[in-house]
């Protein structure tokens, strides 16, 4: 019997999952390089859906000393309707869903508390997973990367088409386009950005959020009719994000969308 990809994914997020990467990856801080290596491995904790970087002990140029267990909660969430929890992407590293230890990394008088972990897994024992978040810089060779480690097995397909989209709030019009872009990302809802011409701007107030994507970059936000951050913008996304610079796009969960004379139904994620 064939295998749909897409459920094959979604089974295997209740395991221990690593891929080794062939990139040199380094994590720096305060202008220090706490690991830098080319044996760098790409890590998934049980109901991870994003990967943290996880390097062999040799590679990382720190003192490790236990942190201890923190006291922080899941927040779990569904990838679609029915489908299975896994751990909101905000929910903080200090949350270990296998067993292992939590490691605080010293160097020069930089201090970083719990910003390591050391899986029991004999597959990792002999690695220590970072925290994306601890450090100030992210480089895969030369280039800087943001938000997260990209994951290999996901990636965005940008499209123009000439499909109509008609946006609306609250049953009022507030962007209409037949020249949409479509951006399509890996166990993600597809996201219609739209030219600023074909959207209501005068019903749109800007919002100080402000969010970051691996893959896309960095977003600033506008609230419309009383519901806050519901459109968004990358002004310079990443190279891989180029077409949709200055579109805007909608959270589909929280607006009702028109494709082609059809009403679509909003879909169910974590943003819903």
């Amino acid at each position: 019997m064939a295998t749909r990809m897409g459920a094959r994914f979604t089974g295997d997020l209740a395991a221990l999952r690593y891929e080794p990467v062939a990139k040199r990856v380094r994590a720096v801080a305060s202008g220090r390089t706490f690991a830098g290596s080319r044996r760098a491995v790409l890590v998934w904790e049980p109901k991870r859906v994003v990967p943290s970087y996880a390097f062999p002990l040799a590679d990382v140029h720190a003192t490790l000393t236990p942190a201890g267990a923190a006291a922080e909660a899941e927040h779990p969430v569904r990838l679609a309707d029915g489908g299975p929890p896994v751990l909101d992407p905000r929910t903080a590293f200090a949350v270990h869903t296998c067993a292992g230890e939590p490691l605080t990394l010293a160097a020069d008088g930089v201090t970083l508390p719990g910003a390591g972990f050391r899986p029991a897994d004999p597959d990792l024992a002999e690695h220590v997973v970072l925290d994306f978040a601890a450090f100030d810089e992210w480089l895969e060779e030369a280039e800087p990367i943001v938000g997260h480690p990209r994951d290999p097995f996901s990636r965005i397909d940008i499209r123009r088409s000439d499909s109509r989209v008609r946006v609306e709030v609250d049953g009022v019009v507030v962007a209409d386009s037949s020249t949409p872009r479509m951006l399509f990302e890996t166990g993600i809802t597809t996201r219609y950005y739209l030219p600023r011409e074909d959207v209501r701007m005068d019903l749109l107030t800007p919002s100080d959020t402000r969010t970051t994507c691996a893959y896309k970059g960095h977003a600033s936000y506008w609230s419309v009719g009383g519901h806050r951050d519901l459109a968004w913008t990358y002004e310079e996304p990443l190279s891989d994000a180029r077409e949709i610079a200055g579109l805007i796009a909608f959270l589909t969960e929280r607006v009702d969308v028109v494709l082609d004379g059809e009403r679509l139904p909003r879909p169910v994620t974590p943003w819903s």
